[in-house]
């Protein structure tokens, strides 16, 4: 095997994952976040709904780029 350390197209496919799949998981510890200090506030339920029907898009967003990246980091692996 050739041991070269040059910066190959799939070494940024697996970095690039890698920082989706960190923006990701952000955007999760963001909507953990949001909920938390709503639960904290001890809202009225339907103040509660209402923190929680604008949370759930975000949250299914980062769990969405979370698992893109983390597909990008096995794809460049299996590749290199």
């Amino acid at each position: 095997m050739e041991n070269s350390s040059k910066f190959t197209l799939f070494d940024s496919l697996i970095w690039g994952g890698a920082g989706l799949s960190l923006l990701g998981l952000v955007g999760l510890m963001w909507c953990v976040v949001i909920v938390w200090r709503a639960r904290r506030a001890q809202l009225p339920d339907e103040d509660m709904r209402a923190v929680m029907a604008r949370v759930l898009p975000l949250n299914l967003g980062a769990l969405f780029v979370s698992v893109i990246g983390l597909m990008l980091v096995i794809v460049g692996i299996f590749l290199n």
